[in-house]
């Protein structure tokens, strides 16, 4: 009389990270997320740590727990493991205001995004 177990929402092959609070804007996340899309899982490790931009820390965060999922829980083959799949959208907006002169004040909006990361294990040819 239990509940049933979910489906899993990706494919037999394939392991799955989802960032949901990552601090900074969506459109900035994408442009990381573009550098990883479709390469090995490790050569988007080293993309991602020799990286200057700043939200390269989080999606690499992000890769190496999809990594470890696929090892750990999905017994995947490691170095035969490709991103398939690195989505961004945006998540909540925390809103803060700024003083200005003459009484007057600001609104500041800190964005957050979130990030989903789908490693697929591929036969190589």
């Amino acid at each position: 009389m239990s509940k049933q177990a979910a489906p899993r929402r990706v494919g037999d092959k394939e392991a799955l990270a989802v960032n949901t609070t990552i601090r900074g804007s969506a459109q900035k996340l994408n442009l990381v997320a573009g550098l990883i899309r479709g390469r090995r899982a490790e050569d988007a490790m080293n993309i991602l740590a020799f990286s200057k931009k700043g939200m390269a820390d989080e999606a690499r965060k992000v890769l190496a727990s999809a990594i470890a999922n696929a090892e750990n829980n999905h017994n995947l083959d490691v170095d035969a493991l490709v991103v398939a799949e690195a989505s961004v959208g945006k998540s909540i907006t925390m809103k803060r205001f700024h003083a200005r002169g003459r009484g007057k004040s600001t609104r500041i909006l800190k964005p957050f995004s979130r990030l989903r990361i789908v490693v697929r294990e591929v036969e190589e040819a």
